[in-house]
């Protein structure tokens, strides 16, 4: 890691901050739960809006029409253009799978 500072006392550093935002994904053909990773100011849209291919989704639950857990992982990457739409939700969205 490298750390660099500006005249003024200003730090960058090749790390980059992001919050864990609870979602609720819907793709062409499933739902799932999970949390999307932001930057540290952004918003849920600048995210999709990124150019890479993929997003990636940690404690991720993989739901059927019929919202049965077909999967869980602890990290997935959803590819953008299955995406229809994302719901941010408050809270941990796994925690009635959890039980």
């Amino acid at each position: 890691m490298t750390i660099e500072y500006d005249e003024k006392g200003k730090y960058y550093t090749d790390v980059v901050t992001k919050l864990p935002v609870a979602a609720i994904i819907q793709t062409t053909a499933h739902l799932i739960r999970g949390f999307i990773h932001i930057r540290k100011g952004d918003r849920l849209k600048n995210e999709l809006e990124g150019k890479d291919l993929f997003i990636a989704v940690t404690n991720a639950v993989v739901h059927d029409a019929e919202d049965k857990a077909l999967y869980r992982a602890s990290f997935m990457a959803v590819q953008r253009a299955q995406i229809v739409w994302i719901l941010p939700v408050e809270g941990e969205p796994n925690q009635q799978d959890a039980s």
